[in-house]
């Protein structure tokens, strides 16, 4: 007997666990050769799992699978070949099942940042530290002094009432308006580690709107490339997360340029509060990022623009190598340019006073994670 258990939602690019409960009631020891039917998306032609049982053996097993597109994944039947240990006689055994799950964006990656974010448990799992500058926050109330409490803060006409150094603490500014917009132009389809460009910011997305609805601020989306996807308002209530997630697990990838003109129009008539963005997209070229910089600018003028975009980890890599030939020294200059080049596009986009985030795929998450809780520690929001 055989029987397979999978949850509903696996998240994508994670490890999600399948288990399989197995019971022999054959009366003599078998080998099992187990081939599961697995869902055409992973390309997994060679899935074997071998064990061996003795009579009126349970087993549970666990395999674990790593998706790398989102949507809806079929598990179809299990095969299991049993033989002696003599191995003269094997028998096939298919057992009819089907299980239906979907590879929703991250939703572990989500629950892990908020654990390392929200939970003091940051500064070891890269989540820096953020100071607070000034008093771009609310007022909350006026407490005794204790040591470490910025003597800036310090109520003097309170002092002055209770006979004891009184401070007035603050909290930070809450439901301010924070919008991701992805670009799903062709740009964001390169591959890294099998994830698309793309599916790294909607991960990122999902991990960034929680930490950002977890602190008190509306969240909302914007996808785009030669016309406008997805929009979803800025809200903040419990059931708007799950609005979010349903978005991004639906969006699709397109082929053309992104319209960053059509974009601008879409922000200044949707967008009406003064709101922090992050814009995923990518720029392999100085030329790419002069052709949209003006539109970029506009942006920022009527909000917080951050505008995020991927470094390439394996050029990057490569441009350290040491070049043996005539070959190796050209590559390697290719490469040296590239990474000089996105640094240019950084330094252009500062120019204009736009931030920026330049990013490894895999560490997309942290470091917007990082941006956002800056901008909020230094009260630019």
């Amino acid at each position: 007997i055989c029987e397979r258990h999978v949850v509903n939602i696996f998240s994508l690019h994670d490890e999600n666990p399948v288990h399989l409960h197995i019971r022999q009631s054959a009366r003599i020891p078998l080998h099992l050769q187990i081939i599961d039917e697995l869902p055409y998306q992973l390309q997994k032609r060679d899935f074997t799992i071998r064990i061996t049982l003795s009579p009126g053996d349970e087993k549970q097993l666990e395999y674990k699978l790593i998706p790398v597109k989102r949507g809806a994944y079929i598990f179809r039947n299990t095969n299991i070949y049993a033989h002696t240990f003599i191995g003269l006689l094997q028998r096939r055994f298919v057992f009819p099942q089907q299980n239906v799950t979907h590879v929703y964006p991250s939703i572990i990656q989500m629950k892990k940042y908020e654990l390392r974010t929200l939970h003091r448990i940051a500064f070891f799992e890269g989540v820096k530290k953020m100071r607070r500058i000034g008093h771009s926050y609310e007022f909350d109330q006026i407490k005794r002094y204790v040591r470490g409490d910025d003597i800036r803060s310090i109520n003097w006409k309170a002092t002055g009432r209770t006979g004891e150094i009184m401070v007035n603490h603050y909290e930070d500014e809450r439901a301010q308006q924070v919008f991701c917009i992805i670009d799903k132009s062709r740009t964001m389809k390169m591959p890294f580690d099998g994830l698309s460009l793309m599916d790294y910011a909607i991960n990122s997305t999902l991990v960034i709107s929680n930490i950002a609805m977890k602190k008190e601020d509306k969240m909302g989306l914007i996808t785009f490339s030669d016309k406008i996807g997805t929009t979803v308002a800025a809200e903040k209530h419990r059931s708007h997360l799950k609005k979010i997630l349903e978005a991004l697990y639906n969006e699709k990838e397109r082929y053309k340029e992104a319209n960053y003109e059509l974009l601008y129009l879409h922000i200044r008539n949707s967008i009406k509060v003064r709101s922090l963005i992050f814009l995923y997209t990518n720029f392999e070229s100085f030329y790419a990022i002069e052709r949209v910089v003006k539109i970029l600018r506009k942006i920022n003028k009527l909000h917080l623009l951050v505008v995020i975009f991927f470094e390439n980890d394996e050029i990057v890599k490569y441009s350290k190598t040491n070049a043996e030939n005539l070959e190796e020294i050209y590559l390697t200059t290719i490469a040296q340019k590239f990474v000089v080049e996105k640094n240019l596009i950084r330094q252009e986009l500062n120019k204009y006073g736009i931030q920026t985030i330049i990013s490894s795929p895999a560490d997309l998450s942290i470091n917007t994670i990082n941006k956002y809780l800056e901008l909020k520690a230094r009260g630019l929001i």
